[in-house]
Formats: structure tokens, sequence, C-alpha cells
């Protein structure tokens, strides 16, 4: 059975030495009164010992037990009910909500290290809140008052959950084309009809009531995806206190079988004229539920990042174990620990180099959101945008890479079940495909972020970046950041006589500037080492997977800029027959 302890040590330096996160914390009148940096650890160090304890042993049960659904009622893991009661009675589930409305207010910086360590704890579990704190983002800024006043409370301390409902069996990642109607009842309701798919904790047995943002289309709605809608449905209807009534006429008819995430409930949800309310404005509601869906791809980031840790901590433990071959002594009559062999040290670096700049990367988007939200700064919150699809995309990726070089590092017993190495293998595997696969986010990040401003926020990030360097790889890093911003003014000049260019290399220069961003990640924890902070072994362990990092990581960048310099032109028009 594979262990987890949060990695506190780690976390604290991100935020308080690397980004300093308090000190924007004490400058915002909202923030002074909540969080310092005592209070933080506080918070970091029981959420520790709730998903060291109480979640993560248990991830590998939940994985045996899986739902199960019979006559629309589902069932989740035994266990699963008095973790989630752990949750509410903590305020755990309210953890960022606004406080009008029974929310802690807590940081982006802050929660968005809680998500790690409830995904590395278990993702199937961390699914059911992670769902209901994407719908009270959304609920809080497109609902009306008296809507936030009902629903929020309820979904903040946990007694209520919330799912997005948006794909139909026909409609992936094309909403335009959904089938779902929402016909008005004549009272300001809407009776809402269809068939969703893949939704995440649409049903289950953790909390009194579910609550459905759901997409569909008015009788008047204009053709494609500007004719979308959204409604909240919920399961059992609510009056004006709050109370609930009678079952809404929407059932699970049934639960998918998956390949990973066992113990979270994939539901296929039908509505048959349930009594749903508009969210928002008509035909506006695509832009609404997108507030819900970029709040989830960032957590699809920590899931990514919270695997991806606790492979790392369980193959660390096996490698200093597994007595195998001869590395030190050359006794043939006596084995070493394989932590000796290079091959398994390049395994570990390559993982632990990779995940540390992805939590101070985490941290950094977190505290963009902050800025944005708290200081109301405009260019944080352009960041924040630009930077979404790297953090669920490259996040995700890694994260898979990560699990599996983890997984080999036990050999024959990393695909035996009881070491649990292939279940975190299984269950991260999701992550790079909800919430829009990571093609998509590619696509996103290429077209609609960097093309759509020629470049222009991102090219000023790398040169703002740039100028802050001061760790050990400074020319290394200055001259890739050069060469990324003349290939990014190529690509997007040659782009507009080769239409399709763009999306041909899209992954490929996510991906460099996932790498490179993560160079710049380095760089600020090298300048954030203080001998009189940190332990010999901290700052040594730093170092040397820094130097790992820009040594053995970072060159990939340069089979990454050949692909994308060199990108054959007659690839771009290539026709699907030949395939």
């Amino acid at each position: 059975m594979s262990h987890y302890q949060a990695p506190l040590a780690d976390m604290s330096f991100q935020l308080f030495d690397v980004w300093q996160v308090q000190q924007f914390w004490q400058q915002q009148a909202e923030l002074a009164e909540l969080i310092d940096a005592d209070t933080a650890a506080a918070i970091l160090e029981e959420a520790a010992k709730i998903t060291a304890e109480k979640i993560a042993p248990l991830a590998a049960a939940a994985d045996e037990q899986g739902v199960s659904c019979v006559s629309g009622e589902v069932t989740t893991p035994s266990h699963y009910k008095e973790c989630y009661q752990l949750l509410c009675e903590g305020g755990w589930t309210g953890l960022s909500g606004d406080p009008e409305y029974g929310g802690m207010g807590m940081p982006k910086s802050l929660s968005g290290l809680y998500d790690e360590m409830m995904c590395s704890a278990d993702i199937a579990f961390s699914l059911y809140p992670g769902l209901t704190s994407g719908a009270c983002v959304a609920l809080l800024q497109h609902a009306d008052e008296a809507t936030k006043a009902l629903y929020l409370p309820k979904l903040y301390s946990g007694e209520w959950s919330g799912t997005m409902c948006l794909t139909e069996s026909h409609a992936g990642s094309d909403l335009g084309i959904m089938r779902s109607k929402a016909e008005p009842a004549g009272d300001g309701s809407y009776r809402i009809s269809g068939e969703k798919i893949f939704i995440t904790a649409g049903e289950h047995d953790l909390t009194d009531n579910i609550i459905h943002l759901v997409l569909a289309k008015l009788p008047d709605a204009p053709a494609g995806s500007r004719g979308i809608s959204l409604f909240l449905v919920p399961k059992f209807k609510v009056d004006a206190s709050g109370n609930l009534g009678e079952r809404n006429s929407l059932i699970c008819s049934s639960v998918e079988h998956k390949m990973g995430i066992h113990g979270s409930a994939t539901c296929v949800m039908n509505f048959d004229g349930a009594e749903g309310y508009l969210i928002g404005e008509p035909h506006k509601g695509l832009a609404c539920m997108f507030t819900m869906m970029n709040y989830e791809r960032l957590a699809m980031g920590s899931q990514g990042l919270g695997a991806a840790e606790r492979a790392y901590q369980n193959a660390l433990a096996y490698a200093n174990d597994r007595l195998q071959g001869r590395t030190v002594t050359k006794d043939g009559n006596k084995a070493d620990a394989i932590i000796g062999h290079p091959d398994v040290k390049r395994m570990l670096l390559n993982i632990s180099s990779i995940n540390e700049a992805g939590r101070a990367f985490s941290v950094y988007v977190g505290h963009l959101l902050d800025q944005a939200k708290f200081a109301q700064d405009v260019k944080a919150q352009s960041r924040a945008n630009l930077l979404t699809p790297v953090t669920k995309a490259f996040m995700t990726d890694r994260g898979l890479d990560s699990c599996v070089a983890a997984q080999q590092v036990f050999g024959g017993h990393g695909y035996i079940r009881e070491w649990g190495m292939e279940q975190l293998v299984r269950d991260v595997r999701i992550a790079q495909i909800y919430e829009g696969t990571n093609g998509i986010q590619a696509a996103d990040f290429m077209l609609r972020k960097v093309a759509s401003d020629q470049g222009a926020v991102v090219l000023h990030l790398m040169r703002e970046l740039t100028a802050g360097l001061s760790g050990s790889a400074t020319k290394q890093i200055a001259s890739a950041a050069g060469r990324f911003e003349s290939a990014t003014q190529s690509l997007l000049e040659r782009g507009k006589t080769q239409p399709e260019l763009l999306a041909w290399v899209a992954n490929d220069y996510l991906d460099l500037t996932g790498y490179l961003l993560y160079a710049f990640m380095w760089d600020k924890m090298e300048a954030a080492l203080d001998t009189a902070k940190h332990s010999e072994d901290f700052i040594q362990s730093k170092q040397l997977k820094a130097k790992f990092y820009y040594s053995r990581v970072l060159p990939r960048i340069e089979s990454l800029f050949s692909l994308i310099e060199q990108f054959p032109a007659e690839l771009s028009s290539a026709e699907a027959k030949l395939f």
C-alpha cells in the first residue's frame, strides 16, 4: 500500500520565501484580518493531518470498492461519508468561499496547496468537494443575490454539493450542437430536458441535495454556442427558506465503468422536464460556465502534481529499501539499495525537479488570481488567463509522466496492485482528458491566448521574468527566453499565410512554454534559499534539483524549438484521406 505525507516544508518555502505572499495578504483589507503566515501554516498542518491520516490510507480501498448505481441511487465507497463529514466539520468545503455566505475566504495561493494534498490523498474523493467549489465560483459571479443567498451557504457548508452538466453523447467539446432544452414554465422557472454524460458526482450519498448547473437551449436560441443558457437544477426542489421539497424530475440512469478514479461517480444524468432556474442572461450560459471550467482546469493541475508527489514519495522510499545489484560495495555476496543506480537517480531527480517547479508554478498562478481578485490587478488577471491552459495541460502531462516513471522505479512490483503505483497511473490519466482535453488546452493557448494579441501578454511575461533572473543558470535561461521570443514572433508571422500551422504546433509550443516557465521557477527558488532560514540539507537538495533541471530537463526545449521552427509547410494542408 502506498503512503503519503504532505510536503509541508516545501509548501511553506513556496508561499513565504519564494513568492512571499504574506506581504500581499497584509496589504489587502479583505485578507489582512483573515490570514497571516502563522495562520496559513496552521491550516496547512491541519490539512496535512486529515489527508495523510484519514483519506490517503483508504484510497486503495475506495479504488477496490468503487461506486454502484441501483434504481438511480448511487453508493460511494464505505468510508467516504465519514471523510466527507470531516471536511464539512472543519470548514474545508468552504475554504476559499466568500465569507458573506459562510465561506472562509482563504486566498487561492493557499487553497491551491490544499487541493494538491487532497489529490495526493485520493483524486476520486477530491472530486466531490472540488466540483462543488467550482459551482460556487460560477454562482458567486453570475447568479442573482437571492440565488446566492439561498444556495451558497449550503454549498460552502458541504450540506449540498454541486455539479457541472455540459457533455452529451454526441456533443463533447462541441457544445454548440447540444440538444438539451429549456422551456419557460411561465412562473420564472424553466423545464429542463435532455441527457448529460460524464457528470462527475451527478448522484451520490454524501449530501442532502445536489445542485446541478446545466447547459441547455431556450426555444428562441440562436444556432451554435451563442444559443446556450445556464440553469440551476436541484436534485430536490428548494423553497424560499432553503427547505427541501419533492424530488425533481431527474435521475442518474447509470454510472460509467472507468480505467481509474473508481470512487468517483461518473454519471449519465437524465433530465425530464426538471424544474430549473436561469443563471445569468439568456444565451450567455457558456461564458458563465467557463467561470467554473477555468476553476476546474486549475484543479486539474493540482491532480497532476498531487498524484506525482505521492508517486515520488513512494518511489523514493522503495528505492532506499529495495536491495538489488551492486553499486557501491561491489561485494558479490551483498546487494545494495537501488537508489545507488544512476538510472534510478535519474528517474527520481526528474520527478522531483518537475514536481517542485510545478508547486512553485501553482502558487504563482494562485497568487496572480489573488492579485486579480483582491487588488483588481488587470495585468495579473490577463496572465492568469494566459496560464490557465498551461496549468491544466503541462502539469497533467508531466503528472502522468512522473507517475509512470515512479512506477518504473518499482520494477515488477510497480505493476502489482498492492504497491499502489498502478492506481496512481490509472487515476491521474483522466486529468489529461476531462475539463477539455490537453489538445484543446494547447489550441486555446496558441490560438485564443497567444495569437489573439500577437504574443503581447506571453512575451511581456517572459521579458519581466528574464529581467529578474539571478540564479546559477541566468545565461542559459535568458538565452532560451530570447529564442522563445524570436520563435513566437516568427511563428505568428508564418501563421498568417499558413492558417493551420498554429494548430499543428500548439502542443509543442505549450510544452516549450511550460519547460521554460519551470526554469524561471527554479531560478526563483534558488534566489529564495537562505542559510539563516533553511537547513543545509534543504539547500543542497534544492541546488541539486535545480542543477538537474537546468542540465537534464530544460534542454528538452531544443527539440521543441526545432519542431516549431522547422515545421514542413506541406503538412499543414495534408488531406485526411492520406492518413
